[in-house]
């Protein structure tokens, strides 16, 4: 673990003391997820939908709303820990999430057994177990390392939940996509080589024996390969007819089967062609935030709100929530007819409106009000207008 095991503080991840065995849980199933899909990011096509998610999840705001923890609010505006910017820290989030089905964060403690940061971790397996009455994470990594956190110091989120009480199912439903954009890739390979080499048929005549035969085979390849003396030119004598260059077939799908798999792998993880080309629209990218990002930062917001704040500090308000101003998908014209129609009646501040077009606030506060036109007024303020709300 070298850098990140003195990070991490691990001498505070350690497994349970004593026997611990597997957890027991409603179903019966094995409270275990092992990795499976790691591969799936080695695809290009996947990882193009993959990246497109993870680019829009690192635009999420982190804010720590309540009193608690005000240490721990200070620092994570710098971001999660001494390694990550909350983009970089959202991202690797995403692409785990995507590729496992889980995402497990883990905190990072400080010597007095406090939250001083986050940390998603990539195990190659993970099994809930159970030691004294209290539930632990077991997470094996790929170099043989093992470490063990309490479960409910753990932020778990998951995807196609189904049989495991705790953890969501595999990827293993894009194995056939997966076998068939394999194929693909192959075929073009292949079809490059094929069309680099030339292959020739022709009819030999006069031999009634199957030795003489065989002796004009060998004959044919020391004369022009073996000793390379054809100069790129294949030497034939008289017996040698009906000679026919041989074409080599198409190796690669048609575009209709190629925008089929495609689509599989968008439908799968829910992005588009112009989400992935930064070309979609207004309407498309609230459908995208919609449809994928905001259950993403609802469910990590969650997450982490759970293994940061006691019971009773979440019912005095305290949370984590992972935000993104939507409005920032509109188009230029959209955004100004916005500020126009909004920020003449006094419902948005100036600061605001600067947001949307990606300017700083002002200084000393001043953005932080909405003047209304003249020809609006506050209803409880008579006529007169131009005063701010």
């Amino acid at each position: 673990m070298g850098l990140i095991k003195d990070f991490l503080k691990s001498k505070k991840l350690k497994a349970p003391r004593g026997n611990y065995s597997a957890a027991e849980v409603f179903t019966g199933y094995s409270p275990v997820f092992t990795s499976w899909g790691g591969q799936v990011f080695e695809s290009e096509l996947v990882r193009e939908a993959i990246h497109a998610k993870a680019r829009h999840a690192g635009k999420l705001k982190f804010t720590m709303q309540g009193s608690a923890h005000g240490a721990l609010r200070r620092a994570m505006q710098y971001g999660p820990n001494e390694l990550n910017t909350w983009p970089q820290f959202l991202e690797r989030c995403m692409n785990i999430y995507d590729v496992q089905n889980n995402l497990i964060i883990i905190p990072i403690l400080d010597d007095f057994d406090e939250i001083a940061g986050y940390w998603p971790v990539y195990p190659s397996a993970c099994e809930v177990r159970e030691a004294d009455g209290v539930y632990y994470v077991v997470f094996q990594f790929a170099s043989g390392k093992t470490m063990a956190m309490e479960l409910t110091r753990c932020g778990i989120i998951t995807k196609y939940q189904l049989k495991n009480d705790f953890f969501g199912e595999n990827n293993a439903a894009l194995t056939p996509t997966m076998e068939l954009v394999n194929m693909v890739n192959q075929g073009i390979i292949e079809g490059v080589k094929n069309s680099a080499s030339y292959r020739f048929m022709a009819q030999v005549d006069n031999f009634m024996f199957d030795e003489d035969l065989r002796k004009e085979g060998e004959r044919f390849d020391r004369l022009n390969f073996i000793n390379k003396s054809g100069g790129g030119v294949l030497l034939m004598n008289a017996n040698w007819k009906n000679i026919k260059q041989l074409e080599p077939g198409k190796s690669v799908i048609d575009a209709k089967q190629q925008e089929l798999i495609e689509k599989n792998v968008h439908n799968y993880f829910g992005v588009s062609e112009e989400i992935i080309q930064n070309t979609a629209g207004s309407e498309k990218m609230n459908a995208f935030y919609d449809g994928e990002i905001e259950p993403f930062a609802l469910k990590l917001s969650e997450a982490l709100t759970r293994m940061t704040f006691t019971q009773r500090e979440r019912s005095q308000g305290n949370e984590i929530l992972f935000t993104s101003n939507r409005l920032q998908y509109m188009s230029v014209s959209e955004k100004v007819n916005l500020s126009k129609e909004l920020g003449d009646r006094g419902a948005i501040l100036i600061d605001e409106i600067r947001e949307l077009f990606n300017y700083p606030p002002l200084e000393n506060g001043a953005g932080q009000h909405a003047p209304i036109r003249g020809e609006y007024y506050m209803a409880d303020e008579g006529k007169g207008g131009g005063k701010n709300a």
